[in-house]
C-alpha cells in the first residue's frame, strides 16, 4: 500500500522534473492564455514557467451567424473583453489577439479603438483578428483607425466588416499575410494598402465591392484567394453594387475563386503568367441580362475565356459551374485547349453534364498524373440543362470513348461517391473508360458509401474489378466510411 502512494506521488512529479525548453513547448501549445496562465496553480516551478511563453487571445465565436443579439449582451461582451485586456498590458509575450464581437454599433467604437490600439501599439502581437457579423450598409461599418495603418510587428491581419481608408501612407512592412472582407475599397485605396505591405506573400478578398482593377506587381505576393459567398447575409446589397474585376498579378503562382460571382473576374494568360496552381469553384449570375438565353450565352464566354486563361497551371482545381459548361461549348464547336495541368481535380455531381464534362476535360488533359474526382450535393443550373440531356452524353460518350489517351494518369480517387443507383450508372462507365485509357495507371482508389446491404456493395465492387485495365500495375483499392 505503501510502496503504491510513492509511485503514485511520483507520477504527479514526473511532468514538473522535465527540462524548461520541454515545459514550454508544452505550454506553447495550448491554444489560450488563459489555459496557459491556470497551470501556475500546478507547483511552485509552474507559478513563473507560464510567464515566458507568447500566447493567444481570443474573445468570441469565429463565424457566428447570430446578428441578433440584444444591447445589452452586445454592451456586456465588450466590458468582458476590454476588462480582461487592462490585465494583459503588463504581459510581454502576447503573439495573437483575435476578437469576434457579433456586430458593431456606434456606442462601441471607444472599446474596438482601445482593442485595435491594444493590438498594434500595446502588445505589439504578429497576427491580429477582428471580424464582426455583418451590417446593413457598408457605410455603417467600423472604421478602422489611422494610428493602425503604420505597424511593423504583425505578419497576419484579417479584418470583417470594417472601413479601410488610409489618409497617409500605410506601413505594414513586416505583414505575411492579409484578409480583408466584407467591405468597400476603391482601386486608389486598394493600391496604397498594397504598396505598404512589401513582405505580403498572400491576399485575400472576401465579398470586397469596388474595385475594377487588381495589379500586384510584388514578386513576393504568390497566393491571391477571391471569395464570395452564395448565402451570406452581407451579399443583399452586393447585386446593387458590383463591376467587373481586372486582375494582372504576374507573380502570384496561386489563385482562388469561389463562390457566388454578378459580375466577371477577368484574367489573361499574360497577366497570370507565373500562375502554377488554380481553383475556379464559383458560380456566376450575370444579373444585367434578363433574358436566360442571353445569360447562358455570356456565361459560356466568360468561362472560355476564364478556362484558356489557366490552360497553362500545373494544379488545377473546377467546381460544377465549369465542368457542366464544357460540354455545352463542345457542342458550338469550341474545342478545349490542351491543358498542362499534372493534378487535375473536379468537384462535380452524379448528373449528365458533370460526367460529360469531366470526358470533355479528360479528352484535353492528356499531361494529367493524378485526378481527384469530389461528388458534391449539387443542383445542375436550368438553363444548362436545356442545351443536352442524358441520353444524348452517354451516346456521344459510347461514341467516341477510344479517343483519348492518359498515358501520364497514375493515380485516381473518387471521394465522398455515395453508390446509390441514380448515379452508379454514370461512375461505372467513367471507371471503365479510365482503366482503359490510363496505360500506366497504378492506383484507382473509391471511397465511398453504398446504399444497400454487405451483399449488394460486394456485388458493385466485383463489377467495378472486373473491368479490363491497361496498366499491368492498376489496382483497385475501396474505402468506405
Amino acid at each position: 500500500m505503501e510502496e503504491s502512494k510513492i509511485m503514485a506521488k511520483g507520477d504527479r512529479d514526473r511532468l514538473s522534473h522535465l527540462p524548461d525548453k520541454v515545459l514550454l513547448h508544452i505550454l506553447s501549445m495550448l491554444p489560450e492564455g488563459k489555459e496557459v496562465v491556470r497551470t501556475s496553480v500546478l507547483s511552485q516551478r509552474w507559478r513563473v514557467l507560464w510567464r515566458s511563453v507568447a500566447v493567444s487571445l481570443n474573445f468570441g465565436v469565429p463565424n457566428n451567424p447570430s446578428n441578433e443579439r440584444s444591447k445589452k449582451e452586445l454592451l456586456t461582451f465588450v466590458a468582458s473583453t476590454s476588462r480582461e485586456l487592462h490585465y494583459w498590458r503588463s504581459y510581454g509575450k502576447i503573439k495573437a489577439f483575435r476578437v469576434f464581437p457579433f456586430r458593431y454599433k456606434y456606442y462601441i467604437v471607444k472599446d474596438v479603438d482601445f482593442w485595435v490600439h491594444f493590438a498594434s501599439k500595446v502588445a505589439n502581437v504578429e497576427e491580429f483578428t477582428l471580424k464582426f457579423a455583418c451590417v446593413s450598409f457598408p457605410d455603417f461599418a467600423y472604421k478602422f483607425p489611422q494610428f493602425a495603418f503604420k505597424n511593423t510587428t504583425l505578419r497576419n491581419l484579417v479584418l470583417d466588416n470594417c472601413q479601410l481608408n488610409p489618409s497617409g501612407s500605410v506601413n505594414w512592412s513586416s505583414l505575411v499575410s492579409l484578409s480583408i472582407g466584407h467591405l468597400k475599397l476603391t482601386d486608389s485605396v486598394l493600391e496604397k494598402i498594397l504598396s505598404g505591405c512589401p513582405n505580403l506573400e498572400s491576399l485575400e478578398l472576401d465579398s470586397v465591392l469596388g474595385i475594377s482593377r487588381l495589379e500586384i506587381s510584388s514578386v513576393k505576393l504568390r497566393k491571391l484567394i477571391i471569395l464570395n459567398d452564395e448565402n451570406d447575409r452581407c451579399n443583399k446589397w452586393h447585386e446593387e453594387d458590383t463591376n467587373s474585376l481586372e486582375i494582372i498579378a504576374p507573380y502570384i503562382r496561386n489563385l482562388v475563386l469561389s463562390g457566388f460571382f454578378y459580375d466577371e473576374i477577368r484574367l489573361h494568360e499574360s497577366n497570370v503568367a507565373s500562375l502554377v496552381t488554380a481553383v475556379l469553384h464559383f458560380n456566376v449570375d450575370f444579373i444585367e441580362f434578363e433574358d436566360e438565353k442571353e445569360k447562358l450565352e455570356e456565361e459560356c464566354r466568360y468561362l472560355k475565356e476564364l478556362l484558356l486563361s489557366v490552360a497553362h497551371v500545373k494544379n488545377l482545381e473546377l467546381g460544377p459551374l465549369c465542368i457542366e459548361c464544357f460540354p455545352i461549348l463542345e457542342l458550338r464547336g469550341w474545342q478545349s485547349p490542351q491543358s498542362s495541368c499534372k493534378f487535375l481535380k473536379l468537384n462535380a455531381a452524379l448528373k449528365h453534364l458533370d460526367f460529360a464534362g469531366i470526358y470533355s476535360l479528360l479528352q484535353s488533359s492528356s499531361d494529367v498524373e493524378t485526378l481527384i474526382i469530389d461528388w458534391k450535393n449539387h443542383k445542375p443550373i436550368d438553363r444548362l440543362l436545356s442545351y443536352t440531356n442524358e441520353v444524348e452524353q452517354v451516346r456521344r460518350f459510347e461514341t467516341h470513348n477510344g479517343n483519348c489517351s492518359l498515358p501520364h494518369l497514375k493515380t485516381i480517387k473518387f471521394s465522398n461517391f455515395l453508390g446509390s443507383l441514380s448515379g452508379i450508372k454514370f461512375v461505372l462507365l467513367l471507371v471503365k473508360y479510365l482503366l482503359k485509357n490510363a496505360t500506366v495507371l497504378e492506383k484507382l482508389v473509391i471511397a465511398a458509401g453504398f446504399i444497400g446491404n454487405d451483399v449488394s456493395r460486394d456485388k458493385m465492387e466485383q463489377t467495378f474489378l472486373s473491368f479490363p485495365r491497361s496498366s499491368p500495375h492498376a489496382s483497385i483499392v475501396f474505402s468506405h466510411p
